[in-house]
C-alpha cells in the first residue's frame, strides 16, 4: 500500500453531541466552525460531518474521522483542543463526550441520534446509488477503450465499484444524509 493511500479497515470516528444552552446558539456556531477548520489540519483527517439540530433543537452531532486510531488520540489530547474544548463548556449544557468507534459506517447512525426506518434508508442509498451506477461507468468508458486490459469484465467491474463506493462513502452519502435529515428523523427511533 502506498504512503497516501487509506487503509479502511484502520479507519476510525469520533463522534461528539454538544446540547447548546439557550442564546448560545450564534457563539456555538462561530465556535463549531474554528473546531472543524482545527479538525481538518490534522494529520490523517479524513472528514467532518455536522449534523445540526432541526425543529428548535438544541443537539448538534459532528462526526469527525480519521485514518488511524493514533492519529486521532492524538488530535483529542491535543492541546489545541482542549483549549478549544475549555472555550466552548460555558455554552453547553451537558459538557462534551467525545464517543471513538472503529467502525466506517456513520451514513445513518451516529451514537445517541435517531435511528431511520430501514426504508428511508433504502430509500436514500437507492436516490444516491442509482445515479452513480449508470453515471460512472459512462466516465470511465474512455480509459478503458485506451486500455482494453482494464475495460475486462474483472478490472473494470473492479475500478467502477470502488468508485462507487468511495463516492457514496466520502462525498455523496455524507451529503444527502444531511440534506434529508429531517425526512430521515421523522419516524425514526431511538
Amino acid at each position: 500500500m502506498s504512503s497516501d493511500a487509506i487503509d479502511l479497515n484502520s479507519v476510525v470516528t469520533l463522534v461528539i453531541q454538544h446540547k447548546v444552552r439557550g442564546g448560545s446558539l450564534p457563539q456555538y456556531e462561530a465556535w463549531l466552525r474554528r473546531a472543524v477548520k482545527a479538525a481538518r489540519l490534522q494529520p490523517g483527517h479524513l472528514g467532518v460531518n455536522v449534523i445540526r439540530p432541526d425543529g428548535g433543537g438544541a443537539t448538534f452531532t459532528t462526526v469527525v474521522r480519521f485514518a488511524q486510531a493514533d492519529q486521532l488520540q492524538t488530535w483529542i489530547d491535543s492541546a489545541e483542543r482542549a483549549a478549544l474544548i475549555e472555550e466552548v463548556q460555558p455554552l453547553l449544557e451537558e459538557g462534551d463526550h467525545p464517543l471513538v468507534h472503529s467502525d466506517a459506517e456513520f451514513w445513518f447512525t451516529p451514537v445517541n441520534t435517531f435511528q431511520p426506518p430501514r426504508w428511508k434508508q433504502a430509500c436514500v442509498t437507492f436516490l444516491v446509488i442509482l445515479p452513480l451506477a449508470l453515471l460512472v461507468p459512462l466516465l470511465w468508458q474512455p480509459l478503458f477503450r485506451l486500455w482494453p486490459w482494464l475495460g475486462g469484465y474483472v478490472p473494470s467491474n473492479v475500478v467502477i465499484t470502488a468508485s462507487i463506493v468511495l463516492l457514496v462513502v466520502y462525498l455523496f452519502m455524507p451529503a444527502a444524509t444531511r440534506v434529508f435529515a429531517g425526512w430521515l428523523r421523522a419516524g425514526g427511533t431511538r
